[in-house]
């Protein structure tokens, strides 16, 4: 239910701004991006559990890094034209997509313990 609520306020916020759908799009683009490599870096498995930190803290410069890099060429190509509309939609696809990674993370993770089955 809740990932067809985040699906419904997405497509809703992509009606209200349509004016301005570049700066949409490329907010939902760069926050999918920025959010999937933090998540791939940050939860990646090694052999040496002290990693962890290290691995978390590289997601989270590799986040800062895309966000920067992506923001700085959006505006150089002229696709932000509102950056209202750039930063709110930056802000909810990167809540949205942090739940989403979360979720089915979650999900496969106690598949995988034998939870949650009935």
């Amino acid at each position: 239910m809740k990932i067809f609520l985040l699906l419904f306020i997405s497509v809703s916020a992509g009606a209200a701004s349509a004016e301005h759908l570049t700066s949409f799009l490329y907010g939902l683009s760069t926050a999918s991006l920025a959010v999937g490599v933090c998540f791939w870096l940050a939860f990646r498995s090694s052999r040496w559990p002290q990693l962890a930190v290290f691995l978390l803290l590289m997601g989270m410069l590799c986040k800062l890094t895309i966000t920067v890099v992506s923001t700085i060429m959006g505006v150089k190509a002229g696709l932000i034209t509102s950056p209202l509309i750039f930063s709110l939609s930056y802000l909810f696809f990167a809540i949205a997509t942090t739940y989403v990674y979360f979720y089915f993370k979650d999900k496969s993770t106690n598949r995988k313990l034998g939870l949650g089955q009935k």
